[in-house]
């Protein structure tokens, strides 16, 4: 079905300012408050240099800590323009935390006496406690007689009166002047007295913004339930879960399994527990989950990156779903889209995106409209398709964020152990596999699984391939052991690095893995439950189910599926794959509870 596209004012009593209005302010905040470094003295910089700022390149030159604190500032400036168009509630908290910062900075300065003692900047440690009344700043830290505390103080307090004034007319938008809110109220009512699919009341509500998602929550859960009888929950990934189900407990596994019980095959047992009808959530539940028990998905905001939306939008356009119609319902600010995309791009200005990788060399990428990247005109582009159409990952002209392409490290590690071992890797057969167990990392496990790397080929395949996805033609794809899609081939950075983890310092074959792979696979001639994840994992890709043939991929001499198995989808060839077994000690325990 085409996607409904709904653009409302944010006062229905039409006093609050227009968001271009509202633009116009944001773009005249100096967030002097965050770039103390934008002041220090002319004299004073070198040394401030010489503190803070980073040496690239051997030494040869040094990306300066001022530079670093001006990105920061066109971050916050768009930051705040997009929780504006999430709602005027989360737009009206970070104002005020925008506006607690600008008062405590200047409440620093003028505590300070006229005169201070001289003090050099590379003699401080700024976290000694003695200096504490003499320093300005976060994790920068400026002396107050290094800076001009005139031209400072001033931006601060023009600051301060701009962010006032936006917050006390914020805070006069009531949940009964919201308009936006109205609609979504509009939208569930409508859901409910006229179901997509017969019987059928679920709403999954995606925000971009943990405030909004509260906020929608404490203004529609007691309302959905007392007006037509459903129960509502929310998920933020903050540990703030909620839900109007008395008996459920509030974790995400649980809410999750009552929002969508068939597909996630709740036992008859906890059918007791209830149904939940609407979910309020944040992108915390857009990638990894089968929700098709739902039908709608409604984007209350728009994501930077359109390939959220796209997996926002895939958690319940999904194989095995019931429903004969699934909807996608998007909320647009009131605005036209060429409009709005120059708003966005007046507002963040040149920006400055660093990353740092594992190697500690900066990949600096200058940001502006024209570039090589173009990514204001990428999005122009996908979130015009997204008004017309719902469109899957492979139908983007680039589906991938400029995050992803951070992959220097691991070039890095490739280019070291060619180096070392020549023509080891070009000898290896395709389909060459490790089997390793699955460990902690930090604070998170890696679950156990498949990860799999694919490579398309033939012409049509390499056509298909999005121009700005860095590992083309390959895809990595991690598949956990129960079929769920734990990292998608869209997360090219987090699933290297997964690699990378469950293998460093493992050099030697893993002997008790390995034997427990053998006995389960039968020495390796009963395939089926590795061939049935691989499956997920073409699946992930191509977008389609289509297990014909994905046997040949593990068969000596029949490496790929042939052109038409998947229904016009082009060939794929397993170039290896890592099996990820579950540790000893767990399968003990499981074994004998």
């Amino acid at each position: 079905m085409k996607p409904i596209n709904i653009k409302r004012e944010v006062d229905l009593s039409g006093e609050f300012r227009s968001i271009r209005e509202i633009n116009n302010e944001i773009r005249r905040l100096t967030l002097a408050a965050y770039a103390p470094l934008r002041y220090v003295l002319p004299h004073k910089q070198a040394a401030y240099d010489a503190k803070y700022s980073t040496r690239i390149r051997g030494g040869e030159s040094f990306f300066r800590q001022v530079d670093r604190e001006e990105s920061l500032v066109h971050l916050l400036r768009v930051n705040v323009l997009k929780r504006m168009e999430s709602s005027v509630t989360s737009f009206s908290l970070t104002v005020q935390r925008q506006l607690a910062d600008v008062e405590a900075t200047l409440a620093r300065i003028e505590a300070q006496a006229e005169t201070l003692e001289e003090i050099d900047i590379a003699d401080v440690d700024a976290e000694d406690p003695a200096f504490e009344s003499l320093l300005v700043g976060r994790k920068v830290k400026v002396l107050l007689q290094d800076v001009d505390r005139v031209r400072w103080r001033q931006d601060l307090i023009e600051d301060r009166n701009r962010l006032a004034t936006l917050l006390s007319a914020a805070k006069q938008v009531s949940a009964a002047r919201d308009a936006k809110l109205k609609a979504l109220r509009e939208v569930i009512e409508q859901k409910c007295r006229a179901p997509l699919n017969p019987g059928n009341r679920k709403l999954l509500v995606f925000t971009a913004f943990a405030d909004t998602a509260q906020y929608l929550y404490r203004e529609l859960a007691g309302w959905a339930q007392k007006e037509f009888g459903i129960h509502a929950a929310l998920v933020t990934g903050t540990g703030q879960n909620q839900t109007t189900l008395p008996n459920l407990r509030k974790d995400f596994v649980s809410i999750i399994t009552a929002f969508s019980p068939r597909s996630k095959e709740r036992p008859e047992d906890l059918a007791g527990d209830g149904e939940i009808d609407l979910l309020i959530a944040t992108d915390c539940v857009s990638e990894g989950q089968n929700l098709q028990d739902c039908d709608t998905v409604v984007n209350y905001d728009i994501h930077w990156n359109p390939v959220r939306i796209i997996q926002r939008f895939g958690r319940i356009d999904r194989l095995g779903s019931s429903n004969e119609r699934i909807q996608l319902i998007n909320f647009w600010p009131n605005l036209e889209l060429e409009e709005y995309i120059n708003l966005e791009q007046r507002v963040s200005g040149k920006m400055v995106l660093l990353d740092i990788s594992a190697t500690g060399e900066e990949n600096i990428i200058e940001y502006q409209s024209g570039d090589q990247m173009n990514d204001l005109e990428y999005r122009r582009n996908q979130l015009l398709k997204l008004q017309e159409a719902v469109i899957d990952l492979e139908d983007l002209s680039s589906g991938v964020s400029i995050a992803d392409l951070t992959l220097n490290d691991f070039r890095i590690d490739l280019a070291g152990f060619l180096k070392e071992h020549p023509g080891k890797l070009e000898g290896l057969p395709f389909g060459t596999f490790a089997v390793t167990t699955t460990q902690a990392v930090g604070e998170a496990v890696i679950q156990p699984g498949v990860i799999f790397c694919l490579r398309a080929v033939g012409e049509a395949a390499l056509k298909t391939v999005e121009p700005g996805y860095p590992l083309a033609p390959h895809y990595v794809v991690h598949v956990g052991d129960d079929g769920t899609v734990l990292l998608p081939f869209t997360q090219v950075k987090q699933g290297l690095d997964r690699l990378k983890r469950l293998s460093i310092g493992r050099d030697l074959p893993d002997a008790g893995a390995c034997d427990r792979f053998d006995k389960a696979t039968k020495n390796g001639k009963d395939m089926s439950a590795p061939q049935d994840l691989l499956s997920t994992a073409v699946s992930s890709v191509v977008g389609k189910k289509e297990e014909r043939a994905i046997a040949s991929l593990f068969t000596p001499g029949g490496t790929h599926a042939m052109k038409g198995e998947f229904q016009g989808i082009n060939d794929f060839e397993v170039v290896a794959f890592l099996v990820v077994l579950p540790e000893k000690a767990a399968l003990q325990e499981a074994s004998g509870a």
